[in-house]
């Protein structure tokens, strides 16, 4: 009981330990700096090349050390799917919004189709399946449902049934991967947007 606290007891506190607030950050910026450095190295040779030894060289650090922050490498391809997910809705959600379906859904399917190119170690990670044996945790898995939510609002907004969001993502990656696969660095298959967009406007709202 409260009445039975002696007056010169030291008060209860939430509040985190300095020490313990610090070696938080540490670990907080070290788990950045792998992320940072397995990036570079899918970005360059593919999702496929990463390894632990290779990341753990690039942060200067032995291999088993690495393991106290993630317990594998699929534990890292995890964090990086839960960190390019967080980005995918935080650029999705800037992409302006007008009183007309049409050119939302143009100019939607075009920021998409430029966020998948412009990264596409990123885009193969979260919208491909080409890691045998890789699947999100539900934790992760959340961050990117999450922008197949914020579609859905928007597609609705327009008067949109909700069943059409499979022929719209299913368009949207198919652009992006003939973009990505045949004309890397162009405008090919970008160009073909506008009228992509015009006819499953057609189709749906027929």
């Amino acid at each position: 009981m409260l009445g039975n606290a002696r007056p010169d007891a030291p008060a209860a506190t939430t509040a985190s330990h300095p020490g313990t607030t610090r070696a938080s950050r540490r670990r907080d910026a070290t788990r950045s700096e792998i992320l940072d450095a397995a990036w570079d190295i899918v970005r360059a040779d593919g999702l496929a090349a990463l390894t632990l030894r290779d990341v753990a060289r690039r942060v200067g650090m032995r291999a088993p050390s690495l393991y106290s922050y993630f317990p594998s490498k699929n534990a890292i391809y995890d964090a990086m799917f839960a960190q390019g997910s967080r980005e995918f809705v935080a650029f999705y959600e800037q992409v302006p919004l007008t009183d007309d379906a049409l050119t939302d859904l143009r100019v939607g399917m075009h920021a998409f189709v430029r966020f998948a190119t412009e990264d596409t170690a990123r885009y193969h990670l979260l919208f491909q399946r080409t890691l045998p044996g890789f699947e999100p945790s539900p934790e992760s898995f959340a961050a990117s449902v999450q922008g197949l939510d914020l579609l859905r609002r928007r597609l609705t907004a327009h008067g949109y049934d909700d069943t059409v969001v499979d022929l719209l993502t299913a368009l949207g990656t198919g652009l992006a991967d003939q973009q990505i696969s045949n004309d890397p660095g162009g405008d090919r298959w970008i160009r073909l947007i506008d009228d992509a967009m015009t006819m499953f406007h057609n189709h749906v709202s027929g």
